[in-house]
């Protein structure tokens, strides 16, 4: 019989940074983190085949990349230009549950929900921990067409205090409407990255 999996928990946040070092930053930077908590069906077990989890990634990225745009409240002219994604695991449960979950088709669903797959072509930044209720974990993030615009590679801390569980597995996407606030180091700029995409 197949496990049916349900989600426990939902949780999200977003922070809006609007002056860095007493500079008050033009455009103020949005950034938003959806995450979601559900039992994990091989606590405590081998399994080989962890297909199940692949779909349920699919179903996930729908239903987190959905809720962090909205936390965004993008505006006229806005728009999410970074993601992220990132799992625990509890304890019972071993780090490939997690990677089953993030890995193979969560990301066609987070590239849609901020423009589709032809305006967001870098890979989808990760990371993965087994951890316990109240562990922290930092989101990576990137810019959404390279993972080479400097300015744009930064990472969100995600904390929820009573997840995950020892048989259950937390998984997070984040988004951002811009890189890091005053980001002035050398490298490749987002505007050559839009050029080379639209020729």
């Amino acid at each position: 019989m197949e496990k049916k999996l349900k989600i426990r928990k939902l949780y999200s946040f977003t922070d809006e940074v609007v002056v860095e070092q007493d500079q008050p930053l033009e455009t103020p930077i949005k950034r938003s983190v959806a995450a979601a908590v559900f039992k994990n069906p091989y606590a405590n077990m081998y399994q080989e085949d962890l297909s199940l989890l692949y779909g349920f990634g699919e179903k996930l990225g729908e239903i987190l990349s959905q809720k962090a745009v909205e936390g965004l409240r993008l505006q006229s002219g806005e728009e999410a230009e970074c993601y992220g994604k990132a799992v625990m695991v509890g304890p019972k449960g071993e780090i490939e549950h997690g990677h089953a979950t993030i890995h193979p088709k969560i990301g066609s669903p987070i590239r849609s929900a901020i423009g589709g797959p032809d305006t967001s072509r870098a890979i989808i930044p990760s990371t993965a921990k087994i951890a316990t209720p109240g562990t922290s974990i930092d989101i990576p993030v990137h810019y959404k067409d390279s993972e080479w615009v400097f300015s744009h590679i930064d990472t969100i801390t995600l904390t929820v205090p009573d997840a995950p569980y020892e048989d259950e597995i937390l998984v997070a996407v984040a988004l951002t409407t811009a890189g890091r606030p005053l980001s002035r180091i050398p490298g490749m700029q987002k505007q050559e990255v839009e050029l080379a995409v639209k020729k």
